[in-house]
């Protein structure tokens, strides 16, 4: 057993056992464990597991005992399993807002604690502070405005009142969907809908000027110097207005890998604070007396500070954007110190700094993405060979300008790589060409188009910044351009179907594993990320998705790639959702038009073939009373009813049936025939606050019917 204990020892002696990042990757597991856990008695049991390894290891491992690392590990990484999961768990039940029970109609009156304008979608976003049947105290709804009901004095601080439609946040259509909900419950939603009536201004806004009536006034002043996607896309890089960016340009930014260009976050913050820093620093330089007398670098770094805070705060201090904000002020702090700017024990300290304020980022896409491209930036700028490449050396500037060209398209590649699992697993889709893109992309935002806007917004006090204007116009039309052309090309996005929990966690702890060790067995992280990859090479789509309420379906057709639904809705949210959930393009065709399927008013009768046998489906599409005898003969000869109604127990098929009260129990569902495996949104959901429990009303079986079936 010494021995063992010895050899691991030696191990994490060589490896570079650091425990700053280790420790925040057990915070962080810790938290994730709480999301993944379905409920209080698994959670308390993690808790419990955790004090008792360290007890363990405190027992075990005397101080003096000779395996310092041992001791660290197994003392220390429990404790912050513990610490993650007992942070998240404690928030949750400080900000958590439970949801309205049912969609309701309903005079609001209250005060808008937030406006956001969105005129892409035609629309004001209000968040108001109100009182509601189902609550004693005030609870937050958010509201969308149409634009022709807008009003003047409807801001921040304004009490209003007005007929709204209100749900309560949506679970994920599909399971691997975007969970609503869940992020309502965090950000204390209570309900979202949207406006019916005129909005009355009972008490307009207070005319006090702060930070928001400058973004606002920034954004407008913005919009009027440049029209269409350039004036939309500097007033978000310059004031943190994301509302008039149109659709297209937004898509074809996500698909070309440029669309973190449009979330004020790490590129931003930090493009300013180097050039206050740089600024700072030469213009000080510039005075021999203060040379002489104080620390430069301190100085600098506190001007950087500032205007990192002071834009921070100017473009709405969105999480992201203060996740950045602390990562650059460690950095800032680093460089007054003297110490090494970058390193992984700053951004573990950044990690823990965040996920102790919003342990609930880490879920999300924007969290996994930063720390996750930092994190590769930083391992690949800590390699010895990188080193070598990037050492200075006597050579012509052409051959210096082709180096870090290279190491900047190398650095772009591996980003891609790093980030296209996530991509996956949150959006089901992923830019191919991004590392290319963002070659050209980051150095023309960062260089030309940020310093373009400011050196305009400076002159426009004087009322010459219009040249200074149409510079920056050219160059936003080239970014917006760039994007287009890459999402244009053949292969520029790479779709998938909803990837599974485990091979995104094989992703991740591959990744973690090859990026915090120093030793070669680092290279033991390619085994389970290539397992990774090779799981979502097999992955294929299910064969039916089914919404939570039961009127959105749609049934996979390997042999033509598209996708049947049975209904050609107009919604852009179920079909996306459809579309997203098998991974296809995007193109639908109605069940009813499929050669192997029959449709009435009341029902389709659809045939797949899977697995080497015929599958046969009875699907409701109608809400007219139908015979019970005739319906429990069609369900006789079914492997699987589907139906958005409660269909009643004599209803008896093959295999499945999923109607109303079934969907209601589970949520959204997809189904593999061949493997006969169904997946629903409840069982990812577990016992926390924000699962929607099941609403299941009654009705009375059918008992007459104007169809046959």
């Amino acid at each position: 057993m010494s021995s063992v204990l010895a050899l691991c020892e030696q191990f994490l002696a060589q490896a570079g056992f650091e425990r700053g990042p280790w420790l925040a990757v057990a915070f962080a597991a810790g938290i994730g464990a709480w999301f993944v856990l379905p409920g209080p008695w698994q959670w308390m049991g993690t808790i419990a597991a955790g004090l008792g390894a360290a007890l363990a290891a405190s027992a075990t491992f005397d101080r003096d005992g000779g395996y310092p690392f041992l001791r660290q590990a197994f003392l220390l990484l429990p404790l912050a399993i513990v610490a993650g999961m007992g942070t998240v768990w404690a928030k949750s039940a400080l900000v958590g807002q439970p949801a309205i029970e049912r969609p309701m109609v309903v005079w609001i009156e209250g005060k808008v604690l937030e406006r956001e304008e969105q005129s892409a979608q035609d629309r004001v976003r209000l968040t108001v502070a109100t009182r509601l049947p189902e609550f004693a105290d005030a609870v937050k709804v958010r509201v969308n405005v149409p634009l022709d009901k807008d009003r003047e004095g409807l801001a921040g601080g304004a009490r209003v009142r007005l007929r709204a439609r209100l749900m309560p946040p949506a679970a994920p259509m599909l399971p691997g969907g975007y969970d609503f909900a869940r992020t309502a419950w965090f950000s204390g939603l209570a309900a979202t809908g949207s406006a019916i009536s005129q909005v009355e201004v009972l008490e307009a806004a207070p005319e006090r000027w702060g930070l928001a009536k400058a973004q606002q006034a920034l954004s407008g002043h913005v919009r009027a110097q440049l029209d269409g996607s350039s004036g939309a896309i500097a007033a978000t890089l310059a004031s943190g207005d994301r509302g008039a960016i149109a659709e297209d340009d937004a898509q074809a930014m996500r698909d070309s890998g440029l669309a973190h260009l449009l979330s004020i976050s790490g590129l931003h913050v930090s493009a300013l604070i180097a050039v206050a820093y740089l600024v700072a620093l030469r213009l000080l330089a510039l005075w021999p007396w203060l040379v002489l007398r104080v620390r430069l670098p301190v100085v600098a770094a506190g001007v950087g500070a500032i205007s990192g805070v002071f834009y921070t705060l100017l473009t709405g201090a969105e999480v992201p954007t203060v996740r950045s904000c602390i990562g650059a002020l460690l950095v800032l702090a680093a460089l007054a110190l003297g110490r090494e700017a970058l390193s992984f024990r700053m951004l573990a300290l950044a990690a823990f700094l965040v996920l102790l304020l919003w342990p609930e980022s880490l879920v999300g896409p924007s969290f996994q993405m930063s720390f996750s491209a930092v994190i590769a930036i930083v391992a690949l700028s800590q390699s010895a060979w990188v080193r070598r490449w990037l050492a200075p050396r006597q050579e012509a500037w052409t051959a210096r300008v082709a180096r870090n060209l290279a190491m900047l398209l190398l650095t772009g590649v591996v980003i891609e790589i790093v980030l296209m699992p996530i991509a996956l697993y949150h959006f089901h889709r992923a830019g191919a060409y991004g590392a290319l893109a963002n070659v050209v992309a980051i150095p023309l935002t960062t260089l030309v188009i940020m310093p373009l806007i400011a050196l305009a917004l400076a002159l426009d006090l004087a009322g010459a910044g219009a040249p200074v204007w149409w510079l920056a116009d050219q160059a936003l039309s080239m970014l917006v351009g760039l994007a287009h052309l890459i999402s244009a090309q053949p292969g520029a996005v790479t779709k998938m179907p909803a990837m599974g929990l485990g091979s995104f966690l094989l992703f991740a702890g591959g990744g973690l594993w090859l990026a915090l060790w120093r030793h070669r067995l680092r290279f033991f992280g390619l085994v389970p990320a290539t397992i990774g990859a090779a799981q979502l090479a097999l992955l294929s789509p299910p064969d039916v998705l089914i919404s939570g309420d039961g009127r959105h379906l749609g049934i996979t057709d390997p042999a033509s790639d598209r996708l049947l639904v049975l209904r050609d809705t107009k919604s852009g949210y179920a079909r996306d959702n459809l579309t997203e959930g098998a991974g296809m393009d995007g193109e639908t065709v109605p069940l009813a038009q499929w050669p192997d399927a029959d449709c009435n008013r009341d029902f389709c009768v659809a045939k797949v073939h899977r697995g080497g046998r015929e599958w046969h489906m009875l699907i409701a599409r109608g809400r007219d009373m139908v015979p019970e005898r005739a319906l429990a003969a069609a369900c006789e000869r079914s492997d699987l009813v589907l139906a958005d109604r409660w269909l009643p127990s004599s209803c008896r098929p093959r295999w499945l049936k999923a109607d109303r009260a079934f969907l209601a129990r589970n949520g959204g569902l997809t189904i593999d025939l061949e493997k006969r495996k169904i997946r629903t949104v409840a069982e990812s959901q577990g016992d926390h606050g924000w699962r929607q429990r099941p609403q299941v009303r009654r009705r009375n079986p059918p008992v007459r019917a104007s169809n046959q079936l």
